[in-house]
């Protein structure tokens, strides 16, 4: 009775975890779901509900409740439980083909989890779980229904196993997806491709429901197989550069024989658009398979059946309507080229007939540019190659490019000066807004537009000089609409940008003095252009054309500034004769009189502004940037003003700019302290003006904060730039201690305002930074010691404060408290490491300030939870980076703590040494390595005779060891015995043994020659257990400890 009354309670949960909207029954009814997954009767619940269960979502209940305990990497099933599972899943999906579809799913996901994780396991000599095209058999020889249950099976498993989960071993997930690919793989392919074939034999009866979810099953079962991962080298799916397809040696039959070809290319043809992305998939893994698979000759044939398909599909096109089917199909021409050489293509029987095709295809596309505008990238990639490999064909067969290339270039151009009015028209998105996409296209075009550059450049000068004029005419006339300007802006905004990709897909060795002639026909339009709309910057201005010229400058300097191309370029004769610009200095000079122009009228425009500060480099000796050196005011660059309208964090650009500022102020600074005093003067105007308001009991807060906030960014900028000990200690001297009370008094009235602490907590972690030795005080200088009492009363005036925030909501918890704490970790991180102050003199002079710094540490430490830590990849940087430097240096600090802070730092280390990052993992190791030195060493002091008496803190800490055992002493002893006793009984002396080498020669010491002794002795050690494992079937989990 209790067992179906709990059956109900169950069943009742369920609906409400699926079914109901209120949000407290559905948390409530989770929580008692996730207290059953893990109550000891789980198992033989969960068979009751797929027994007597009336509702579909208590089967998914148990289904996935079943998946979850075969996965459990701690107290694993037994190997007889997980077969009789396996067998109960199999008969229960057999007599029962019409379940709800998600229950199907977890149950079919269920089999394919067991089946993978228990791939290597024997019984009485027999691997269990290997014989999958045997149970799937009887499925495919009943009913259609039966029929997908046995194909979704065989597909599921493919993929499950071709999936790294994180829970196992990436080596033990490739040893049995190499095992399953070597024994099942091509037998499960084979079998797809014969009922594919037995299905499209018969005449299919489309309108049945049934027979199309076959054959959907049939081709995702195709595809799973022809997409696996067969040498285990694609770490990411969403790129799409890994075009080979490492089919194994042992498959040549079925891609010799044209027929597997031949199948996927009829099935197109014969079934319906919904279906037929997924065999334009299969063609793509097809057409990629390795070069090496065939020889010469094989090769030849093979492509010659993949051209002449993809002609057929050409020649009917009425499926690429469906914008699957046309993005699968521009995925497979990209194939084409990345997988087979132009002088392979060009020997192709139907090759004319075929480029013509495709050049028409691409056209049509690149015209229609509001149709699947992703796909347009797989198109410009085939082409780009094409127009690529240009050069270096040998054959002689002609390959036609120089016709159908500049007819692919100028569909591309005029159809994205096309598109700009019907996007204003209609108030579409406008592609100009995605920047990654732009890029990519312009990167692609840059080698198209290259072949046969004469017919691009004439089409661009013509186009531009259409637009500027119009444009120039539109500006004139009083009574023209903003719509005519705006469409105009919008035409030479895709014209610069796609000028500057022609001019950066300059290659040094093909290019002759009548290209270089032709950029500078360009150039010097750009320029004029440019030239226009500065002079109107006062009234207007446009974003996008703004950042195509920043994009167009970026180009130009890569290929014509520098040393790589000679200054009687043709390119500069024509910028002489047309502008006036001799040489590249006095470009150079324009290129910042237009960051000059960008910062003065957009100050406000984020995007512009980064983009302009990026340029600035190389050049200190114009007069501009003296200009900018002597005149950083926001009189002449508005972004440095302090208005009402800003936000407080739309302020990041001035630490770029005061980067860039500061760099070029080195270069001729030298000692000179007059300049650098010179150069500080709005800075120290701003510091006083803060200091006023704040010596005053009523002041304008907003003000204040934006005043303080632009200038500590501005600091900051400039406290990064200045990494040599002359200009860093200029600096130091200047803020030190003036001005340090301001920032301390900021900490106390804003700690509760990241806007504000965050840079001034940034500001103070750059300048305790020993950025290249900067921070060299001399002998007889007690800064060091000044600045890092600063550090610790900041530290401790931000944390006791931040920790009086009391509860935060989850999703504020990182920008209003954890981000200023991941700072202060960083700040004291790099005070402590950074080697210009004697620690020992604040205990020795009766100091706090040291003691005050590490336990604030501590207070703000035991306010975070352990998966905070973890969870938030800046703050376990900081965290264990500081943790690392606090167990080489302060042990004795460390050993003084109460025993829970103790517990709960060695808990950190524990978690910290299983984290992805390698930067976390390694420092947990170097911090655990430094504890146990420090506790070796006392264990030795303390057992010698003459020993003076041990200072308090490490005998308390050694007490906390002696009380937890299991921490160290024990755990390697345990660790041990269970590995050993895992064995089998003929294999636990070996294993014995290997632990015993592991040993030999280790002495009770810690010198440099002993670690590297173990070290050897451990790369031994896990060579022999390794061998010794691949001959076991036992001991899964020592396996999983040792890979």
């Amino acid at each position: 009775l209790s067992d179906t009354l709990s059956l109900a309670q169950l069943e009742i949960l369920c609906k409400q975890l699926y079914e109901t909207t209120d949000t407290t029954t559905r948390l409530q009814a989770e929580k008692a779901l996730v207290e059953f997954t893990n109550s000891p009767d789980c198992l033989s619940k969960c068979q009751l509900l797929l027994e007597r269960g009336s509702s579909s979502y208590s089967q998914l209940l148990a289904a996935t409740c079943l998946s979850k305990l075969v996965s459990r990497t701690s107290n694993p099933l037994p190997l007889e439980q997980r077969v009789d599972i396996r067998n109960y899943v199999l008969n229960y999906l057999a007599t029962r083909p019409k379940l709800a579809a998600f229950v199907t799913q977890a149950l079919i996901q269920l089999y394919a989890r067991i089946t993978k994780l228990g791939w290597f396991d024997c019984q009485k000599e027999d691997y269990v779980f290997r014989n999958v095209i045997v149970d799937v058999t009887r499925f495919l020889q009943d009913s259609v229904e039966h029929c997908i249950i046995g194909v979704t099976i065989l597909s599921q498993l493919t993929n499950e196993i071709n999936q790294a989960d994180t829970t196992h071993p990436l080596t033990k997930h490739r040893k049995i997806a190499s095992s399953f690919r070597d024994s099942s793989l091509f037998d499960i392919f084979t079998l797809s491709c014969n009922l594919l074939k037995q299905a499209s034999g018969k005449n299919l009866n489309l309108n049945d429901e049934s027979q199309h979810g076959l054959l959907m099953q049939l081709l995702k079962l195709a595809h799973n197989c022809l997409n696996f991962d067969f040498i285990g080298t694609s770490t990411d799916e969403s790129s799409d550069d890994l075009c080979t397809v490492q089919i194994p040696t042992s498959w040549r039959s079925a891609f010799l024989d044209s027929s597997t070809l031949q199948l996927f290319f009829d099935l197109y043809h014969s079934i319906p658009p919904s279906l037929s992305p997924l065999v334009l998939s299969c063609l793509v893994q097809i057409a990629s398979v390795r070069r090496s698979l065939f020889n010469n000759a094989e090769r030849a044939k093979f492509l010659s059946h993949l051209v002449d398909g993809v002609k057929r599909i050409l020649e009917n096109p009425q499926s690429l309507s469906d914008p699957n089917n046309y993005h699968e199909f521009c995925r497979l021409l990209a194939r084409l080229k990345s997988n087979y050489q132009l002088g392979e293509l060009v020997k192709v029987e139907n090759y004319p007939e075929v480029i013509r095709l495709i050049a028409n295809f691409t056209v049509t596309s690149l015209q229609h540019w509001e149709f699947a505008p992703n796909s347009v990238h797989y198109l410009l990639s085939l082409w780009q190659r094409l127009a690529a490999s240009v050069p270096y064909v040998k054959a002689t067969e002609p390959h036609m490019l120089e016709t159908y290339t500049p007819e692919v270039t100028k569909a591309y151009i005029t159809s994205r000066l096309e598109s700009v009015h019907i996007i204003l028209r209609d108030g579409l998105e406008d592609p100009l807004d995605d920047a990654g996409l732009v890029q990519q296209q312009l990167d692609q075009l840059s080698t198209i537009g290259r072949c046969e550059y004469e017919k691009t450049c004439a089409l661009l000068v013509q186009l531009f000089d259409q637009s500027a004029q119009s444009y120039q005419e539109l500006l004139q006339s009083t009574n023209s609409s903003s719509m005519d300007i705006a469409v105009q802006e919008g035409r030479l905004t895709w014209l610069v940008y796609i000028i500057g990709a022609v001019i950066g897909g300059r290659v040094s060795f093909a290019s002759t003095d009548e290209q270089d002639a032709m950029d500078g026909e360009l150039v010097c339009r750009v320029l004029q252009l440019m030239n226009l709309t500065d002079s109107r910057l006062a009234q207007a201005g446009n974003e996008k054309l703004e950042l195509a010229m920043l994009s167009f400058f970026e180009q130009f300097r890569k290929i014509y500034i520098g040393d790589q191309v000679q200054k009687s370029s043709k390119l500069y004769r024509r910028l002489s004769e047309v502008l006036g610009l001799n040489d590249e200095t006095m470009v150079l000079s324009v290129f910042i009189g237009k960051i000059i122009t960008n910062l003065k009228y957009w100050g406000q425009c984020e995007p512009i502004t980064s983009k302009t500060l990026h340029s600035v480099r190389k050049l200190v000796k114009l007069s501009a940037v003296q200009f900018m050196l002597n005149n950083h005011t926001s009189e002449h660059f508005s972004f440095l003003g302090v208005n009402n309208q800003s936000n407080l964090s739309d302020m990041r650009c001035r630490t770029t700019f005061y980067t860039a500022l500061g760099r070029l102020l080195m270069v001729d600074l030298g000692e000179d302290e007059d300049q650098f005093e010179q150069f500080m003067l709005p800075l120290t105007a701003a510091f006083e003006a803060v200091a006023q308001m704040f010596s005053t009991n009523t002041f304008n807060e907003q003000e204040a904060k934006r005043t303080l906030v632009g200038l500590v960014r501005d600091l900051r900028g400039i406290a990064f730039a200045f990494n040599a000990k002359t200009s860093f200690m200029m600096l130091f001297d200047w803020i030190y201690p003036s001005y340090m009370p301001i920032l301390q008094r900021a900490i106390e009235l804003w700690y509760h305002v990241p806007a504000c602490t965050t840079p001034v907590l940034k500001l103070m972690a750059e300048l305790v930074h020993n950025r290249s030795q900067r921070l060299q005080f001399d002998v007889s200088s007690p800064n060091g010691i000044l600045l890092f009492r600063e550090t610790s009363k900041m530290i401790t005036t931000y944390g006791n404060r931040i920790l009086t925030l009391g509860e935060v909501p989850k999703d504020q918890v990182y920008a209003l408290k954890l981000k200023g704490i991941s700072i202060c970790f960083s700040m004291l991180k790099a005070v402590l490491s950074g080697n210009y102050v004697n620690f020992g003199v604040f205990r020795l002079y009766g100091d706090d300030a040291l003691d005050n710094a590490l336990q604030t540490f501590i207070k703000l430490l035991l306010s975070i939870p352990h998966s905070d830590l973890l969870d938030y990849p800046k703050l376990s940087q900081s965290y264990y980076s500081l943790l690392e430097v606090l167990t080489q240096d302060h042990m004795n600090f460390i050993a003084s703590l109460e025993p829970h802070v103790v517990m709960y730092i060695l808990s950190s280390i524990s978690e910290g040494l299983t984290a992805l990052d390698t930067m976390v993992c390694t420092g947990c190791c170097s911090s655990l390595d430094h504890i146990v030195t420090y506790l070796f060493k006392q264990l030795s002091r303390s057992t010698k005779k003459r020993a003076a008496p041990m200072a308090q803190e490490s005998d308390r800490f050694l007490h906390i060891m002696q009380q937890h055992p299991e921490m160290i002493q024990q755990y390697f002893a345990d660790l041990r015995n269970g590995i050993v006793n895992s064995q089998p009984p003929e294999k636990q002396q070996a294993m014995h043994l290997c632990f015993e080498n592991l040993m030999e020669g280790i002495e009770r010491n810690l010198l440099t020659k002993n670690r590297d002794r173990f070290t050897q002795n451990l790369s031994v050690f896990r060579r022999e257990v390794n061998d010794s494992m691949k001959n076991s079937t036992y001991g899964v989990n020592s396996n999983d400890m040792m890979s």
